[in-house]
């Protein structure tokens, strides 16, 4: 199914963390802390200003990002579960 967000939201699949700690223990799942990362799957449009023209967004599909520990909605497509976030959530894009 092809889903676009619209204005300034995007859609985020996270990216899944290492399993084993530093020293080589390994974490179960419901221990774990969900990753703040994620890999950006489709952007809208971007927001509108006062005059009613479109504010270009800064991150593009394909992007790897790292966004607040709750930002976004939880969503599932396709079996798929993804997150839906503002623009705004996102911290930064990973280089």
């Amino acid at each position: 199914m092809a889903f676009t967000p619209l204005h300034d939201r995007v859609v985020v699949r996270r990216v899944e963390s290492d399993e084993k700690t530093t020293g080589g223990l390994i974490i179960p799942d419901n221990a774990k802390e969900k990753p703040a990362e994620g890999k950006v799957v489709s952007v809208g449009a971007g927001a509108k200003d006062e005059d009613g023209e479109r504010i270009a967004m800064d991150v593009k599909k394909g992007d790897k990002i790292l966004f607040g520990k709750w930002s976004g909605t939880e969503i599932t497509l396709d079996g798929e579960e993804l997150l839906i976030m503002k623009e705004s959530d996102i911290l930064g894009i990973i280089a």
